[in-house]
């Protein structure tokens, strides 16, 4: 028997960490932030810290910024409450290391479907954008538009955020 999984969706700053967090923090209990993002600059040092200001003494906090799949499975219990944040992170990690990209995938939505308690999981929506100028920013655009794709394929319910308003694109049971 598996839990849910709810997908967020959504641009920069359009408020998809928070309306996952207030998610999670309904559904009770001690839940598990599961960071993706890997702090190289003063900048990015800056945004984790901001994140992790916003989360009160309930919760703990795990650092993945490559192999979740078998995060996922180590944090997998009937009353497990894990919030991702973010899956554009994730993908961005593993190009930069030359990762499959499309193996971790499958492994990231058979770990979704196999999760017991309730998962949550966070990422940009990158394709509503131009079209990027280099083989890179489009390489990265293109995996992480296939990423949510199969995603959301599998997961229970999508919500996506624009301008802070979340439009759910998948309702739970359908």
């Amino acid at each position: 028997m598996t839990g849910s999984s709810l997908f967020v969706l959504g641009g920069a700053r359009s408020g998809k960490s928070r309306y996952a967090q207030a998610r999670a923090e309904a559904a009770g209990g001690s839940p598990v932030f599961v960071a993706t993002a890997e702090a190289f600059d003063d900048e990015m040092r800056g945004r984790i810290a901001r994140h992790q200001a916003d989360r009160d003494a309930r919760w703990s906090t795990v650092e993945v910024p490559r192999n979740l799949p078998d995060a996922l499975d180590a944090l997998n219990t009937k009353d497990a409450l894990v919030l991702v944040d973010c899956l554009t992170l994730w993908v961005s990690n593993l190009l930069l290391a030359d990762a499959d990209i499309a193996l971790a995938g499958r492994q990231l939505c058979h770990a979704i479907s196999r999760f017991e308690g309730t998962l949550i999981l966070v990422a940009n929506e990158v394709g509503l954008g131009i079209v990027p100028d280099n083989a890179l920013a489009r390489a990265f655009r293109d995996a992480a538009g296939q990423l949510n794709q199969s995603v959301a394929a599998t997961a229970d319910e999508v919500v996506l955020l624009a301008a802070g308003l979340p439009l759910t694109l998948k309702p739970r049971g359908t």
